[in-house]
């Protein structure tokens, strides 16, 4: 099992659902730039997906690329790897 450091058990705790950047903030109260860098971390573990709005199927859909310079631009959700991760399953 991975270890997850406080942070990045906070950030998964709110990607239940399509979030955006801001109410990550909003919900962990950790800074903007540690929060960043630990949802990049947790991106390139495949652990979390940026989400980008599609307005023709009129939902969220996934971003297989995403500029991490903009993180407010996106919005993430915890895939089913970080969702059984942060159960304690992983």
């Amino acid at each position: 099992m991975i270890e997850n450091s406080d942070p990045e058990f906070e950030i998964l705790n709110c990607l239940y659902f399509v979030e955006p950047f801001s109410r990550i903030l909003e919900e962990t109260g950790i800074d903007r730039n540690i929060a960043a860098d630990v949802l990049k971390d947790l991106i390139a573990r495949k652990l979390v997906s940026p989400m980008r709005f599609d307005d023709d199927a009129k939902e969220y859909v996934r971003s297989y690329i995403y500029d991490g310079d903009h993180m407010d631009d996106y919005h993430y959700l915890a895939t089913k790897e970080g969702l059984l991760l942060h159960n304690g399953r992983a």
